[in-house]
């Protein structure tokens, strides 16, 4: 049985770098209560235990490809208290740079608050843990000769740099899902984009379509995840609207050093997703889902006397099309 479980893992990372050639919100959408395509059971599993390795692939409204691969490892500590932890690695690649690295790791702990015949509600609280500061650098040749290295915007960061805390609570039934939570920075981002360091260099204009981010101050999010699911003996298929919405405005630390908001970083941002499962047997099965931007923020700054307003918010989270597939093996 082991031998057949590393084999199959082997094959479905041959699978992800072939798709990669062809994830990510902040953390909360896919952790406990929160995250998708959960099945509806009227026993809870008792120490189940599960493997899920996933490979995501994102685009972002000026085609930077991030690629995403995680482990996310979930164990039942009792009848009615589990246990997620989520390791990932990301890899970018934009205009300005290609960049990859360990992502956040996100730890989370569920509790099943209620069950009977015909729903259950369960809750999680978990937090993120940075894995770097947020505040990867590229190489530069100025117009003088002079190499320089420059901080890239967050979009090419593979970690928020962030301490988050989050927490969520869910209704499933057979066939609905529905989730709400929120997910608080604790700190700033210690990223030192600005757009002036970039002005003497060839890529002067790609940097001015990135929000600047230096030590940037996210906004609290809150979500709510709606999904009507079909399932049937070994497959499921279902539709979904996931909507994030950002309470207050970012702020980032202009080079005047002076803290400034950044107008239009709040409101909502919302997504339509489809996806579907097949189980191969009780123990192992695969997870795909393809989520379309409908609406998102538009953040704008000011430059010299002109604001510049982009579908690009500030931490490098806005995403027009997403991918996944994932292969789950429990034991």
């Amino acid at each position: 049985m082991k031998k057949i479980f590393f084999l199959s893992l082997l094959f479905f990372v041959k699978i992800n770098f072939i798709f990669s050639q062809g994830c990510s919100d902040a953390g909360f959408c896919t952790l406990g209560a929160m995250r998708p395509n959960q099945a509806y059971s009227k026993k809870v599993n008792i120490k189940l235990r599960s493997v899920e390795l996933s490979n995501y692939l994102g685009v972002t409204q000026s085609y930077i490809l991030i690629y995403n691969i995680s482990t996310d490892i979930n164990i039942s500590i009792s009848k009615k208290i589990s246990a997620q932890v989520k390791l990932p690695y990301q890899y970018v690649s934009g205009g300005l740079a290609n960049t990859h690295g360990l992502g956040d790791i996100s730890l989370s702990a569920s509790y099943n608050i209620y069950s009977n015949d015909n729903f259950q509600i369960n809750g999680s609280v978990g937090m993120k843990i940075p894995t770097s500061n947020a505040d990867k650098k590229a190489s530069y040749t100025d117009r003088f000769g002079k190499t320089k290295e420059l901080s890239l915007p967050m979009y090419y960061q593979t970690s928020l740099g962030t301490w988050d805390v989050l927490g969520g609570v869910s209704i499933i039934t057979k066939n609905w899902l529905f989730a709400t939570g929120f997910q608080h920075a604790l700190t700033n981002t210690p990223n030192n984009f600005l757009w002036k360091p970039f002005d003497t260099t060839s890529d002067s204009s790609k940097a001015y379509h990135y929000m600047k981010s230096k030590q940037l101050n996210r906004g609290t999010d809150v979500m709510l995840r709606i999904e009507r699911n079909l399932r049937f003996s070994n497959w499921n298929i279902y539709v979904g609207l996931l909507g994030i919405y950002r309470l207050n405005l970012d702020t980032f630390l202009d080079g005047d050093n002076k803290i400034k908001p950044i107008k239009g970083s709040n409101g909502l941002a919302l997504t339509l997703l489809f996806g579907g499962g097949y189980r191969f047997n009780i123990h192992s099965g695969i997870k795909a889902m393809i989520g379309y931007n409908l609406k998102d923020r538009s953040a704008t700054q000011l430059f010299k006397t002109k604001e510049i307003t982009e579908h690009k918010n500030p931490d490098g989270l806005s995403r027009f099309l997403v991918f996944s597939l994932s292969y789950e093996y429990r034991f």
